[in-house]
């Protein structure tokens, strides 16, 4: 049996529209336009590994220093498009992979050192320094942690939020996106939590609670001691959060020391 031209004519228009729907609604998984997700979860696979020490990942910097694919993904990032993201999910998720990825980075421009504070100064905080242009706007880990993470008012994005240092919740070794964003958070949340000499240890006899000093620096964005144990009492280990739901009125919260030293 032969087609004719008319029939023949809309099965090509049907088989355009089929390769245009596909195209147009495949999944998002929220990256900002033109981030190379693949080549940083590369990289964090290839040099980071999970550990039961303090910092919990430690980042392999030396060899992060002369790693071409670095310096790849540096040029990537730049040349994303934040302003083309829509969601909250999507803003948050790009600026975390940023904020993580500009600290690496500023520990390699000043590479070997042992804190990342030493790529700064007195006068010249770290956390003022210029580093990577986004849009054309040379941005700082301050900048992006107070101006644009902090005001979207999810106290999680602490537990996210890596700044090359022992003390800090330990890096995700993979990139932060919006379609997985909520799981990702609430398990940063709950591994930082977990981990008993820099997240959460309870003195029960004397019913000390000593918690992050990250909860001390930014205890309006837990919305103070009330909110704190809210959080504690959500994330913690289950049978640490059902003693502190029992205990929460008589407890005093005390803070651990932060350790600055690279998570390397």
């Amino acid at each position: 049996m032969q087609i004719g031209p008319s029939c023949r004519h809309r099965v090509g228009r049907f088989m355009f529209l089929l390769f245009i729907a596909c195209f147009v609604f495949q999944p998002r998984l929220g990256f900002a336009e033109d981030f190379n997700a693949d080549l940083y979860a590369q990289l964090l696979m290839e040099h980071s590994r999970e550990t039961n020490t303090l910092p919990g990942t430690l980042v392999d910097y030396k060899g992060l220093k002369n790693e071409e694919r670095w310096s790849e993904l540096l040029k990537n990032l730049q040349s994303t498009k934040p302003s083309t993201l829509d969601s909250s999910a999507e803003k948050k998720a790009y600026w975390l992979n940023a904020y993580n990825i500009l600290a690496i980075d500023t520990v390699l421009q000043s590479y070997p050192i042992q804190s990342i504070r030493d790529a700064g100064s007195l006068f010249s905080p770290v956390w003022e320094k210029e580093g990577i242009e986004i849009e054309g706007k040379p941005m700082s880990l301050s900048e992006i942690e107070h101006q644009i993470l902090r005001p979207m008012g999810d106290p999680r994005v602490h537990a996210g939020i890596v700044c090359a240092s022992r003390s800090c919740p330990s890096l995700l070794r993979e990139p932060w996106a919006a379609d997985t964003l909520e799981a990702q958070l609430d398990q940063a949340m709950r591994t930082w939590l977990a981990a008993e000499k820099k997240g959460l240890h309870i003195d029960r006899p004397t019913k000390k609670v000593r918690i992050s000093r990250i909860f001390n620096w930014f205890s309006d964005d837990f919305a103070g001691r009330e909110g704190i144990l809210l959080i504690l009492m959500e994330y913690a280990p289950p049978e640490t959060s059902v003693w502190l739901r029992k205990n929460r009125h008589d407890v005093s919260l005390h803070y651990f020391r932060y350790d600055w030293d690279l998570n390397e």
